[in-house]
């Protein structure tokens, strides 16, 4: 919130009014300092004219350097109210197949050239957004996993390395599900602190890589109290892989601006995710188009709930000294001219 100026003693600031009557009791402005002589002679000989303002400029001094000195007793200051977040929040990790096989267009409609990766990496984003007090953290896979980015609360570093990432920049060629899950859960077992700890899987292969099988990967999150939800996409039918370019991830199209196909690949058999997430307690979904898997992110959003307490406090930047200063200068001021420039003779 922007920061707002107020008085921490706003009552000391009445004693402004009793300025008027020190003023008063002090006497008539401008008071001309007067000598007795026994013959005017004498005093038109001292050849000093009398300055007759100096005791309104003293005096106006004098007024303006209390004045000064209560509004720094009244502590002038600026008030930056803040709110801080106290979040009870689940660890959640990310597991996301990027083997060549998500570039596939079956999720997309008649007219669009989607891969399931941009789905995916589109619908993981928006997941990402709405929970900001959850530490997030992402493992990406085809024949081996790779740590993308590790837990954080900084999600738009965390989105940022999301989109840096392409069907491609893995070459291993593959589908390991076992070895990323354990990746994951190993990872997410460092974590003493955590209220919950889950893994989201998502792949559109079988597993046919790796040292680990799916089935002790989620034996181990089970042991290790970890929540495994997991999710298969694709469409149940066979489907034409499009020729891309694995340094950039982008199709790679005809002269003519059409899709260029290379190979033709099976349906999934999920059988194993929905086993993998019985043994974990998790839960094993289903998505065969964007809508489908938009709906299985809001799901495990509304499951998956974070304690948020706001504490709100304010930081205040004291400015009494400016006040106090200036009093202080003016004070010198007039201590100055009355012994120089107004000095009255006795």
């Amino acid at each position: 919130m922007n920061p707002h100026f107020e008085f921490q003693y706003p009552w000391v600031l009445v004693l402004l009014a009793l300025l008027p009557v020190y003023a008063f009791l002090r006497g008539q402005f401008g008071g001309t300092a007067t000598l007795r002589f026994p013959s005017a002679d004498l005093a038109r000989a001292a050849g000093v004219a009398v300055r007759a303002t100096a005791g309104r400029w003293l005096i106006f001094l004098r007024l303006l350097t209390l004045a000064l000195c209560l509004v720094a007793l009244a502590g002038p200051r600026f008030a930056h109210d803040r709110s801080e977040s106290q979040a009870s929040g689940v660890d959640i990790l990310l597991v996301l197949d990027l083997s060549w096989s998500m570039i596939a267009l079956d999720m997309s409609g008649n007219e669009e050239r989607v891969s399931r990766y941009d789905i995916v990496e589109s619908v993981i984003e928006d997941f990402i957004r709405r929970r900001p007090h959850d530490r997030i953290g992402l493992i990406v896979f085809s024949a081996v996993p790779y740590l993308a980015s590790p837990l954080t609360l900084n999600h738009d570093w965390l989105i940022q390395n999301l989109r840096r990432l392409h069907v491609g920049v893995i070459r291993e060629l593959g589908t390991a599900i076992g070895d990323a899950t354990a990746a994951a859960v190993r990872r997410l077992n460092t974590l003493k602190d955590s209220k919950s700890r889950i893994a989201v899987v998502l792949t559109d292969g079988d597993h046919n890589k790796g040292e680990l099988d799916p089935v002790p990967a989620a034996e181990l999150a089970a042991a290790m109290g970890v929540k495994l939800y997991t999710i298969g996409i694709g469409k149940e039918e066979p489907c034409v892989l499009p020729a891309f370019n694995p340094a950039t991830g982008k199709l790679r199209l005809s002269p003519e601006g059409q899709i260029v196909p290379t190979i033709t690949i099976q349906p999934a058999n999920y059988s194993v995710l929905g086993q993998m997430a019985r043994l974990a307690r998790g839960r094993f979904y289903r998505a065969t188009n964007r809508r489908e898997l938009e709906g299985i992110y809001r799901e495990i959003d509304q499951l998956e709930k974070t304690e948020v307490v706001l504490r709100r406090f304010t930081i205040y930047t004291p400015l009494y000294q400016w006040p106090l200063t200036a009093a202080f200068v003016l004070f010198s001021l007039e201590v100055l001219l009355a012994n120089t420039r107004y000095r009255r003779i006795p």
